[in-house]
């Protein structure tokens, strides 16, 4: 089984990072009960490195795509999104949803003949995994409208993912008398996340 980690905990807090804590809670409780497990990680520098498709990179990549050539290094990305059993995401809750970085990076694995295609139906997914998990953390409380979760959710239609769950540690700045309690249970339901088979 291979995890892919999708790690976009970009934060002044570095490693004291709120989303990295429900991370590293559910890395280590995946790989705790899954013990032969593979995982990957996408890290934050790869995320900031990657530049935004403009229509010269878009003319290129749909060039390459037309004799699905995707051994090509700008589906890199894709393909190994696609070959992840399961994938984990963490990302803070920024500006109602997640940074930019994260967004861009989703532009990188929709890759239309790779990651999903189309039929006379509609689009259908062709990624392997069985589940996503999203991590987030923010300093308000979780709404039901929350887009971070709303995207993700969506995107796994179009990907074929058939399980999403996620985790918002949410109202973290609301009373700081209460912040560390509230990501001590968030990241205690990422564990118990980890730990169910996918």
């Amino acid at each position: 089984m291979k995890l892919l980690i999708v790690d976009c905990c970009i934060s002044q807090r570095g490693e004291d990072s709120r989303t990295r804590r429900l991370l590293r809670a559910y890395a280590e409780a995946f790989c705790r009960s899954h013990p032969d497990a593979e995982t990957e990680t996408v890290t934050p520098e790869t995320l900031l490195s990657l530049k935004p498709f403009d229509p010269e990179m878009l003319d290129e990549r749909d060039a390459l795509a037309s004799v699905q050539a995707w051994d090509a290094p700008v589906y890199d990305l894709a393909r190994q999104f696609r070959g992840a059993d399961a994938v984990v995401v963490a990302a803070p809750f920024w500006d109602l949803s997640f940074p930019a970085a994260l967004r861009t990076y989703i532009e990188y694995i929709s890759a239309n003949g790779l990651t999903y295609h189309y039929e006379s139906d509609g689009c259908h997914g062709d990624c392997r995994a069985s589940q996503l998990v999203y991590l987030t953390t923010g300093g308000d409380v979780e709404r039901e409208d929350s887009l971070g979760m709303l995207y993700w959710r969506q995107l796994c239609a179009m990907f074929g993912i058939g399980r999403f769950e996620y985790v918002f540690g949410g109202g973290l700045d609301l009373d700081p008398a209460k912040t560390e309690e509230l990501v001590r249970s968030a990241c205690e339901l990422a564990a118990r996340l980890a730990a169910e088979e996918c």
